[in-house]
């Protein structure tokens, strides 16, 4: 984890569904922290802090 940087935090999974799409399309590394927890109780989403996205460092340029 430490080679991942957070570039954006999102409540809900739908918020985040067509960049998870495109990620993958062009291979870039990532990872969403908490998206699992919110998943089953998505109310807790503002208390754990959102569902997290994390790129891969070497991958940064290409994600933003």
């Amino acid at each position: 984890m430490k080679h991942f940087k957070t570039i954006a935090i999102f409540q809900y999974p739908a918020e985040y569904a067509v960049l998870q799409l495109l990620f993958d399309q062009a291979a870039i590394r990532y990872i969403f922290q908490n998206e699992t927890m919110i998943s089953v109780f998505p109310f807790y989403s503002n208390a754990i802090g959102g569902i997290r996205l994390q790129v891969h460092i070497e991958d940064m340029a290409q994600a933003e």
